[in-house]
């Protein structure tokens, strides 16, 4: 089965071409450094030629609101009408869990945005909502802001590896349809000013992490639960410790 991933040379979207390479799929990594952009659209014909499937793990370059914005809304619009031209049976996407609660930042407005075009594509589909990455601990701390202390919600998280996520989405390519989401997660939760105070601490770094119930999270408040599944979700073999000590090793 030919499958074409885009945002295959990223973080997930290598991994992704990887494992279904290794089940013996044909499988095309679309990427604007492969010839294949969603953005313009370039390549997209061609590479959408005779695939059954299409994953779109491909992100923003810039978060500015406007700027994700345009990114999702234009390279939905161009995937739906490449696939519906192909033939496409399948679209799989990655976004976050929490998505619909969160749109008071530019970023979720713009997942939700490119949520919403999968659903009236008319394209069989499934939406694979992850927690957030253990490999963006850091680039949450330095979001925070701040040079000695770090200001952070006490909001539950529940982060999942990359090779978690790949696999689930790896699976969710080779599996039928759900016309619906599907959520993962790592196997734990923490609050995440203290997940973010063991990674600082775990990776030498002397800033301290102070809870506060005020912060947001890249422009938008939290509740308790708005970054967890709200239900049953798949969980990921990886915890932190695990993660931490794979990494260190690296």
């Amino acid at each position: 089965m030919k499958i074409v991933v885009i945002g295959g040379t990223g973080l997930i979207g290598s991994k992704v071409v990887a494992r279904l390479k290794e089940h013996g799929h044909e499988v095309v990594a679309g990427a604007p450094s492969t010839g294949v952009n969603a953005l313009t659209g370039e390549g997209l014909a061609a590479a959408l030629a005779g695939a059954s499937v299409v994953v779109d793990v491909a992100n923003s370059p810039s978060f500015e609101d406007k700027a994700v914005l345009d990114f999702f809304q234009t390279s939905g619009r161009n995937l739906a009408e490449a696939e519906k031209a192909a033939g496409v049976a399948h679209h799989v996407a990655l976004s976050v869990v929490g998505t619909h609660k969160l749109e008071q930042s530019g970023y979720f407005r713009a997942k939700n945005a490119q949520e919403g075009l999968i659903r009236q594509a008319g394209i069989p589909y499934t939406i694979v909502r992850a927690t957030q990455f253990l490999e963006f601990l850091g680039s949450i701390a330095q979001s925070a802001g701040g040079d000695d202390t770090i200001r952070l919600t006490p909001a539950l998280i529940q982060p999942i590896s990359s090779d978690d996520v790949a696999l689930a989405v790896a699976d969710a390519a080779l599996a039928a349809p759900v016309n619906g989401i599907v959520e993962i997660a790592g196997p734990e939760k923490y609050r995440l000013c203290d997940i973010v105070a063991r990674y600082l601490k775990a990776t030498g770094d002397a800033r301290t992490v102070t809870a506060d119930p005020a912060a947001g999270y890249f422009g938008a408040p939290l509740e308790e639960s708005s970054l967890v599944p709200e239900g049953a979700a798949r969980l990921g073999r990886v915890g932190f410790e695990e993660w931490m000590r794979t990494n260190q090793k690296k």
